[in-house]
């Protein structure tokens, strides 16, 4: 029979002679598991953006600070001009998408049917939250985190981040795979993920006020661009 203290001794050594590389992705694939299996139903938009916080930024931040690392949460020069030009760069794709009608009836989210500040600016925050818990995970702890990786760290997330936009509509799904890649490689060039949370953050809560009103563009107009595209809109 094996020894169970020498056993449970070898497999500490062997987390140990990890690198922080290993270790990040291993700590990576874990979080995408219990998000997967352990997802907050019925919790509303609070419940959600604490079981994030703590998972996707409580965990790997304090991963981080144990290694003397850090997962891009840093503001400079170069990430404040990648931030305004990725947005630049997205902001069209939120306008021209919050008149597909498949959309409009997925957004927004956690029931919030108002336009009125009072209270579409509380759900707009915890989305926020929601959105900065996401990219420190995707863009923090599996992109940016591992810079050393070089640009292909941006290629380590897109599986999970489809797999996570199922349910979504069906555009979206299309789409999460080649934005995490485009996020990743500019989060990976300012070395910092301030561009993809501006971009995904407010985007997100710009999508969610578009919906709420009249179509900036016609939706047959838009209909009528995108319908070589090979999913339902």
């Amino acid at each position: 029979m094996t020894d169970p203290e020498p056993a449970g001794r070898r497999a500490v050594d062997r987390l140990a002679s990890l690198s922080w590389v290993q270790r990040s992705l291993l700590v990576g694939g874990a979080l995408a598991a219990a998000w997967s299996v352990w997802f907050p139903v019925g919790v509303g938009l609070t419940g959600r953006m604490l079981w994030d916080v703590l998972l996707f930024i409580v965990v790997p931040g304090g991963l981080a600070l144990a290694h003397g690392r850090r997962l891009g949460w840093r503001v400079d020069r170069r990430a404040v001009r990648d931030s305004l030009l990725l947005a630049a760069f997205v902001t069209p794709f939120y306008v021209v998408g919050s008149a597909l009608p498949s959309v409009r009836a997925f957004y927004p989210m956690w029931g919030m049917d108002s336009a009125v500040l009072s209270e579409f600016l509380p759900h707009a925050l915890q989305q926020f939250v929601v959105v900065l818990a996401a990219e420190t995970y995707y863009r923090g702890l599996l992109c940016v985190g591992v810079r050393e990786l070089g640009p292909k760290a941006a290629f380590i997330s897109p599986v999970v981040y489809f797999l996570h936009h199922l349910g979504k509509p069906p555009v979206e799904q299309l789409l999460s795979a080649p934005t995490d890649v485009l996020f990743g490689l500019v989060d990976y060039h300012a070395d910092s993920i301030l561009p993809s949370v501006v971009a995904h953050g407010l985007g997100l809560i710009l999508l969610d006020w578009l919906v709420l009103h009249e179509p900036v563009v016609p939706a047959e107009v838009v209909l009528g661009w995108l319908r070589w595209l090979p999913v339902p809109l």
